[in-house]
C-alpha cells in the first residue's frame, strides 16, 4: 500500500468532524444574512419533519433545522472528498 491512497487520514477526519460542521453553519447563516427567506433555506429540512409528521412521528422545528444543517454537511463533505480525490489523481 503506497503512501499516496492512505495520505494524511488526521487532516479528512479533522475535516469531516470539525471543519465541514462549521463550514454548513456557515453556509444557512451567510443565506440568511444576505436574505434568503428562512423558508427556502431550510426546506429539506422542513421538508422532512412535514413528512415525519405525515408518519405520525411528533416533529418540532429543531428537526427540519438539524436536517439542513446535515445536508449541507454532506454536501460539503462530497466536495472535499471529490476535490482530495481529484488532487491525488493529478498528482499521481
Amino acid at each position: 500500500m503506497s503512501l499516496a491512497n492512505n495520505e494524511r487520514p488526521l487532516y479528512r477526519v479533522i475535516f469531516v468532524c470539525v471543519l465541514a460542521p462549521v463550514a454548513a453553519a456557515v453556509v444557512v447563516s451567510v443565506l440568511l444574512l444576505f436574505g434568503v427567506k428562512p423558508h427556502l433555506v431550510f426546506y429539506a429540512g422542513f421538508a422532512l419533519r412535514s413528512w415525519l409528521k405525515t408518519l405520525g412521528a411528533p416533529a418540532p422545528n429543531a428537526v427540519g433545522v438539524l436536517a439542513t444543517m446535515f445536508i449541507w454537511w454532506i454536501v460539503i463533505v462530497a466536495i472535499g472528498l471529490l476535490w482530495e480525490r481529484r488532487r491525488r489523481r493529478i498528482a499521481g
